[in-house]
């Protein structure tokens, strides 16, 4: 019966592919629009494959805190902008987990190759482009640390009432184990996708400083480096830390490898 299912799953999932509908809908702003398919049909799919792939599965209702997180990281795993340099259909079958993880492939040339096939006003408004999006990130990425960290705590008091409280059955505390290595999955998935998302913007930078170069890229490198310290945090599982000033993850700017006069901060908007 489950490898009938299991066929059969494939057999849909295969057809949701073939027919261009396995990419999450968006709505207004880029944000996830509601979908049976997407919300409930997948996810029921995906659950009994993960579990047949021998993952852990957890029938917990999702806590507030863990949606948020969700929601915020979602945004990091796709590039709806970018017509698919972000491999949106393989990262909503991962997401739903009818596919196991499949994200650690991704080709980081594809953000760049979609730079240079889109045609731009001028040869620097490429440049305006990367120095956005990678603001966009900036600009989201403290809220998202936040809502991972809320999490973080989320599953640590479930270990605690799990340790102290006694009468608990044996299925509730597996359940608890395998929710948390679910949200250790979806985070350790987020880190990944930040790197990705750096290594993506790095490789296009390279490539336009010798394609068509421009002082504008001094601007961007700039922004590059204050989200290489995220990366680093998020690679480092340091999502929770509460600092300021000039010394933390946002703030600090590494010395850039192409400055050697002052940064031109020009944005040049597509027309």
């Amino acid at each position: 019966m489950g490898k009938l299912f299991a066929v059969l799953a494939g057999t849909v999932a295969l057809a949701a592919v073939m027919a261009g509908c396995v990419a999450r809908p968006v709505g207004d702003f880029g944000r996830a629009r509601p979908s049976f398919t997407h919300d409930v049909a997948m996810p029921a799919v995906g659950a009994r494959l993960a579990a047949s792939r021998g993952e852990p599965v957890s029938n917990f209702n999702q806590t507030d805190q863990e949606k948020l997180m969700h929601d915020r990281v979602w945004r990091f795993l796709v590039a709806d902008h970018a017509k698919d340099w972000f491999y949106n259909s393989a990262v909503e079958l991962q997401r739903t987990r009818i596919t196991a993880a499949t994200d650690m492939t991704f080709a980081i040339d594809r953000y760049y190759g979609w730079l240079k096939q889109t045609h731009f006003q001028s040869s620097t408004v490429r440049y305006s482009r990367v120095g956005r999006d990678i603001a966009a990130d900036l600009d989201t990425i403290p809220a998202t640390f936040a809502a991972i960290c809320a999490v973080e705590e989320i599953d640590r008091q479930r270990a605690q009432a799990l340790a102290g409280l006694s009468g608990i059955e044996p299925a509730v505390a597996a359940n608890a184990r395998a929710r948390r290595t679910e949200n250790d999955m979806r985070i350790n998935w987020f880190a990944r996708a930040l790197t990705y998302r750096f290594q993506s913007y790095d490789y296009a930078l390279d490539h336009l400083l010798v394609e068509t170069p421009h002082d504008q890229s001094l601007a961007v490198d700039a922004a590059l480096s204050r989200l290489s310290n995220y990366v680093k945090q998020a690679n480092s599982r340091d999502f929770c830390a509460r600092k300021s000033g000039p010394g933390w993850a946002g703030e600090i700017v590494l010395p850039s490898r192409y400055q050697t006069k002052p940064i031109d901060t020009e944005i040049i908007d597509q027309k």
